[in-house]
């Protein structure tokens, strides 16, 4: 059966590609008919290699691509890496992203700097990068957070700050991208289970996570799949009008009331 959604065919790049959401997103863009460059970061303890054989597993097309996005040199090379590889860029998702506690009297300028650098300034390096090769109708989503795009999160204002900027980021870039067809939108994740969030140290952690599913209306908190699928949606012709959006993916634990 032909798909209407309008991605076979089509090629994403995905940073932050090695694991969680972004490794989920390019599973499911294989299953749509759609091919992915991920981009992975050398540090990153999770094999990028993994997420090809499981994009070829689906039957799709995966080139993983070393990539930080503190670099302006490597999102050109990795947006570049799409066109070389498949011919053209049709999609952008900025997935990339690092997590950090840090309370303010121990906040440094340094540290502050490098997150705003990755989890901010990396998804404006992704997009400028992405939109020079997009044709017309293109499609990009960037990933915010529950923290900053919803809620506050104590000792962790700077991870916080970018994920608020992301939100301002994608609104303005929706307008300046529109008369070229490129729709751009955010995704807010709240509780999903990935190994940022399964961190101890400066997220929640196992325990963390288990009693954060107690007080979501959905019972439970996400999966990396739930997210991505999401995201291929806005990225879909099945969302062809919807721009400068910010899609909250929580399972309703932003609208429950305080008990």
């Amino acid at each position: 059966m032909t798909r209407d959604d309008g991605l076979e065919g089509k090629v994403a790049v995905i940073s932050g590609g090695a694991s969680g959401i972004g490794r989920a997103l390019a599973v499911a863009y294989a299953r749509a008919g759609a091919h992915s460059v991920v981009g992975y970061y050398p540090g990153d303890p999770h094999d990028a290699g993994d997420t090809v054989a499981a994009v070829e597993a689906a039957g799709g097309r995966c080139v993983a691509v070393e990539l930080d996005v503190r670099s302006h040199e490597q999102t050109e090379r990795f947006a570049q890496a799409a066109v070389e590889a498949f011919g053209r860029l049709d999609i952008a998702v900025a997935a990339a992203g690092v997590l950090r506690r840090q309370a303010l009297a121990e906040m440094t300028d340094g540290a502050w700097d490098d997150m705003l650098a990755v989890d901010l300034g990396g998804v404006l390096r992704i997009f400028r990068s992405c939109a020079a090769h997009m044709a017309q109708g293109g499609s990009m989503v960037a990933t915010s957070s529950i923290a900053g795009g919803v809620y506050g999160w104590e000792e962790h204002s700077h991870y916080a700050a970018a994920k608020a900027g992301v939100l301002g980021l994608c609104r303005s870039l929706a307008v300046e991208l529109a008369p070229r067809g490129i729709r751009v939108n955010a995704v807010i994740p709240g509780l999903i289970e990935s190994p940022q969030s399964l961190d101890e140290v400066n997220s929640l952690g196992p325990q963390g996570l288990r009693e954060a599913g107690n007080i979501i209306p959905a019972g439970r908190v996400g999966t990396v799949d739930e997210a991505a699928r999401v995201i291929r949606f806005l990225t879909s012709d099945d969302a062809a009008y919807v721009t400068g959006q910010s899609v909250i993916v929580d399972g309703g634990l932003t609208v429950r009331w305080p008990s």
